[in-house]
């Protein structure tokens, strides 16, 4: 990555046109005013995996305890055939969200990071499927995990197959009114060839505030210049509360706000070794909210 693409006035030609194209097909996406689906600007949530429910409808009553907007749940996982795909466990859900006034903040598919979208023949119907489901649930945003043996950093054949199998699957995505979001150990620039080679304004980034900092990357800058190519938001710290760690979350406000962005936000992680995950996570809304009011 070079540091020159960053620096005003020094954007190639090349990246500019990039970056115009996106722009021009992110404004025509269903949806993309709100980017959330939601008439408040920021919804807070939290990751099912992070508050002790992945894949459990139960989810929803620990989200309301910590008096979250929403809940970011999983597709499922490989021992349970991505049950989400069924009517039935659509219904449970459905049930939970509607008793406890829980919406459906987002869907993930965390298992791409054991079984790879990159080479896993099965993750095509995921996603695929993932997209009907997100549909009937009215979820906004896709979560598409890159980490671990998903990794897609310094592998540039797995960006070129994953390249390919976006490619088939926006033309869904765009159908349902659907955003497939990329969170992987990518730059913003690696991320936007990525979504320039695939060419469709419903594949965009998964921004994680924590992740990008762990590598090393200036947040700011980039969140900047991604700008609308930002689908969703993880607020994350790893060990310690939101606020108590590395990350300037003052300063992430104050960078969305000049981009523009709203919509869904949701925690990750941001409970301290042997602390109470539900305390933490209604500490960890406390400090959200006093920075980004409802």
């Amino acid at each position: 990555m070079s540091d020159d693409l960053f620096q005003p006035g020094k954007i190639s030609r090349r990246t500019a046109a990039r970056y115009l194209s996106c722009l021009a097909a992110a404004s025509i996406l269903p949806g993309a005013a709100t980017r959330g689906g939601t008439e408040t600007r920021f919804p807070i949530g939290a990751c099912d995996w992070s508050i002790g429910g992945h894949s459990k409808p139960e989810v929803f009553y620990t989200a309301k305890k910590i008096g979250l907007d929403g809940v970011q749940i999983s597709l499922g996982t490989e021992a349970n055939n991505m049950h989400l795909r069924l009517p039935e466990v659509q219904k449970a859900y459905r049930e939970a969200s509607a008793a406890t006034g829980v919406k459906f903040g987002g869907l993930a598919i965390g298992e791409l990071n054991s079984i790879p979208y990159k080479s896993d023949p099965r993750t095509e119907q995921w996603v695929s499927d993932g997209i009907g489901v997100a549909r009937e649930l009215g979820c906004k945003v896709i979560l598409l995990a890159f980490f671990s043996k998903g990794d897609l950093k310094n592998d540039p054949k797995g960006q070129k197959e994953v390249i390919r199998r976006l490619r088939k699957v926006a033309p869904e995505a765009e159908a349902a009114g659907v955003v497939l979001g990329i969170e992987s150990w990518l730059s913003a620039e690696e991320h936007m060839d990525i979504i320039q080679a695939v060419g469709s304004g419903n594949v965009k980034v998964y921004y994680d505030v924590a992740n990008s900092t762990q590598m090393g990357y200036d947040i700011f800058r980039e969140i900047q210049w991604l700008n609308d190519h930002i689908c969703e938001v993880h607020m994350k710290e790893n060990g310690a509360l939101l606020g108590k760690g590395v990350v300037d979350f003052p300063r992430v406000k104050n960078v969305l706000d000049e981009i523009g962005y709203k919509g869904w936000m949701h925690i990750e992680g941001a409970v301290p070794k042997g602390a109470d995950m539900v305390e933490s996570y209604i500490t960890n809304r406390r400090f959200l909210r006093t920075i980004f009011p409802a």
